[in-house]
């Protein structure tokens, strides 16, 4: 059997994983919950570079290679082109098309840590919805903000930062619960797109707050690129066919 690998970490990889059966193989990076009740081989951890990604690859007998990893794992999408290429191996690509701005959006676009920072200095009660990346800067919340941060991650945080462990998807009375109690003035967001972690920006636009947004990576190119979930499962289904 020519085996399929997925690439992995988001809730569109896991609708995926759900339809491979066993011998194909979903890859994880190793944060969050790892599922126990796929068919599949469920891989956790990284593949030491490029290089050792193309010996996996051929190693594994990989024919196909599925990136549904989320929009700013830009390295391992980076990675994936790379070892494809150099193996000869397909890549397709699951690409969630990132939120559409709306009447009353007030979207700040920014690109790195520093714009972020610059961006909510006059605020004081920024929500961070970025992941862990916030965790490594705790030390430096200024005297005149008070942190929220939301992400899969336990963290004691400290004085000046709560920190939230959860996951997705969020309801609007959950958010809306969340800016009172915290007294969110600002939200910080990756401009991640579906439907799971979009009523935060929802709750912002009714309450016309700022949205300081993280503008997305450059991705490199697929062989096959989807827009949805369920286009890719209807190709993943006809390769899986051929492949059996």
């Amino acid at each position: 059997m020519k085996r399929i690998l997925l690439l992995g970490g988001t809730g569109d990889a896991l609708a995926l994983a759900r339809a491979l059966p066993a011998g194909h193989v979903y890859s994880l990076a190793g944060l969050g919950r790892v599922p126990d009740d796929l068919a599949c081989t469920v891989r956790v951890g990284g593949f030491g570079g490029i290089d050792g990604l193309c010996a996996y690859l051929r190693d594994a007998g990989i024919a196909l290679v599925v990136d549904a990893t989320h929009p700013y794992a830009a390295q391992m999408s980076r990675h994936a082109r790379a070892a494809c290429d150099s193996t000869g191996v397909p890549l397709w690509a699951v690409r969630r098309p990132a939120w559409p701005a709306q009447s009353g959006d007030d979207w700040r676009f920014v690109h790195d840590w520093h714009g972020i920072v610059a961006g909510i200095a006059g605020f004081g009660r920024p929500l961070f919805t970025l992941g862990r990346e916030p965790l490594a800067h705790l030390d430096e919340i200024p005297a005149s903000q008070y942190w929220t941060v939301r992400c899969l991650e336990a963290h004691a945080g400290n004085a000046r930062a709560r920190i939230i462990d959860a996951r997705g998807p969020f309801t609007l009375d959950g958010e809306r619960a969340l800016f009172d109690a915290a007294r969110i003035d600002v939200v910080i967001s990756k401009h991640s797109g579906g439907r799971a972690t979009e009523a935060k920006l929802t709750v912002a636009r009714e309450r016309g707050l700022p949205v300081i947004m993280l503008a997305r990576p450059e991705l490199p190119a697929a062989d096959r690129r989807f827009d949805t979930v369920a286009d890719a499962l209807d190709a993943l289904g006809l390769q899986l066919s051929s492949t059996a």
